[in-house]
């Protein structure tokens, strides 16, 4: 596991080359739209093969994380956008005996629903047209894995804005242990969190 540290994070960006206010609403949220932007951006321009092998990397820091997992179940994602790619340790996960759950967003403003997955169950296109379980009931994850835009040192995670990650462990009847997923080069010095913002229990990365 690797969690980065505030003294190797790049500083601060915002429009007009300013930090916003941590107290400012409105600009921290115009700041978080355009900072995505270019961790987005800057994640895409990886190749597939490095893509491919930071992923391997993460995977190996995972397991060493989250221990054996025969009967937990693991909430983790359907990759979008350049994420790491969990799948095939998802099906390892299975054969050692967890279980594994994909998120589900029900409705905008609402926690997303988990639901439980193996291969060869049936998928649909959700929102952003990523890939969730047609059916099956909701299941709550003792970890949750949530894929990173941004991170900093205190283990808050810049998403994509929709909040649903923030939202759905606030509302879980028991907490999980929560994990964020990303690139090393997705770190930055802070996302000036806000009251609604949950860290993280932990970053792994490569």
């Amino acid at each position: 596991m690797q969690a980065e540290s505030a003294q190797n994070a790049s500083p601060p960006r915002a429009l007009h080359g300013s930090a916003p206010r941590p107290d400012d609403w409105s600009a921290v949220s115009i700041w978080r739209k355009a900072e995505r932007r270019r961790l987005i951006d800057k994640r895409l321009a990886l190749d597939a093969e490095g893509r491919q092998a930071r992923s391997g990397l993460i995977v190996t820091e995972l397991d060493k994380t989250i221990g054996k997992p025969g009967g937990r179940i693991v909430g983790t994602y359907w990759p979008f956008r350049g994420e790491p790619d969990l799948r095939n340790w998802a099906i390892r996960v299975i054969a050692r005996g967890g279980r594994i759950a994909l998120p589900v967003v029900i409705a905008k403003g609402q926690p997303l629903e988990f639901r439980s997955w193996r291969p060869g169950d049936s998928l649909e296109r959700g929102v952003w047209n990523i890939l969730v379980p047609a059916r099956g009931p909701a299941v709550h994850p003792d970890i949750v894995i949530a894929p990173v835009v941004g991170f900093d040192a205190a283990h808050y995670r810049l998403g994509y804005g929709g909040g649903f990650f923030d939202r759905t462990l606030a509302a879980m009847p028991r907490k999980p242990l929560a994990i964020g997923v990303g690139y090393a080069q997705s770190r930055i010095t802070t996302i000036y969190p806000q009251p609604h913002d949950i860290a993280m229990d932990v970053i792994v990365t490569a």
